[in-house]
């Protein structure tokens, strides 16, 4: 094993020196929040381990919640366990992940751009400021779902190009960056489909179609995400819950 690995004991499992170095990574922030870690083979390329070592380390630290693996993309720094509050801020992709389908997310653009008139009014900064746009798709079961517009501030969330938001939802996001959310505001409207979206949901021309616009403010009562959500009627539906006299 290369002495760059900064052994501490010769006696302790060479597993629990591992797991102890990514932590440190993960501290120190050489791995960040939201992003992926390198691969099995190249940690033990790096350290000259075996694999099932670098494996078993990983596997401790997912245990934890501070690790997190995606079949097919890697392994994750999620920074300790996720727990989010899945009353009035719970998000479309933690809806579908309650319901027991399989959920799924691809991001179809992705950019900073200026926020521009409209925008610069709703998050009360300058039309130059930059913001964050974000389309993506949301499947269930490998269908699709929902087609979702999103814009943040920059400056709400200037980490947030380092997540990877094909992995972790936009709640998992603002955990992850310690953006506290204080409240939301939804409004639900029926629309019909153009051309282009319809396409990309895989559904009719003209169809109607949910709209689901939303606000999110953080603790200093600042608006740092607006988003508009097209949601197919015919995959979806919503539930209105009431107490009685």
């Amino acid at each position: 094993m290369a002495d760059h690995m900064n052994i501490v004991d010769y006696r302790s499992p060479v597993y629990l020196q591992m797991r102890e170095l990514i932590r440190s990574r993960i501290a120190e922030g050489i791995y960040q929040p939201g992003g992926s870690i390198p691969s099995e083979n190249e940690l033990a390329a790096e350290f000259e381990i075996n694999r099932l070592t670098v494996r078993s380390a990983v596997d401790i630290l997912v245990k934890e919640g501070l690790l997190k693996r995606v079949q097919g993309k890697g392994v994750y720094v999620t920074g300790g366990k996720i727990e989010q509050d899945v009353g009035d801020l719970k998000g479309f992709t933690s809806t579908l992940q309650e319901s027991r389908r399989k959920s799924g997310k691809k991001i179809l653009a992705r950019k900073v751009r200026p926020a521009g008139i409209k925008y610069a009014s709703m998050f009360g900064i300058d039309p130059g400021d930059p913001v964050y746009y974000i389309r993506r798709l949301c499947s269930a079961d490998g269908e699709p779902v929902s087609l979702e517009e999103i814009y943040i501030p920059q400056a709400a969330a200037p980490r947030l190009d380092g997540v990877d938001l094909s992995v972790f939802s936009l709640r998992e996001a603002f955990q992850l960056l310690n953006v506290e959310l204080k409240s939301g505001f939804q409004t639900l409207d029926i629309t019909r489909i153009g051309t282009q979206e319809a396409r990309i949901l895989d559904t009719e021309d003209n169809r109607n179609v949910f709209l689901v616009r939303y606000t999110s403010t953080n603790s200093q009562d600042q608006v740092v995400e607006y988003g508009k959500c097209y949601i197919r009627g015919d995959k979806f539906s919503f539930r209105v819950d009431y107490d009685t006299p």
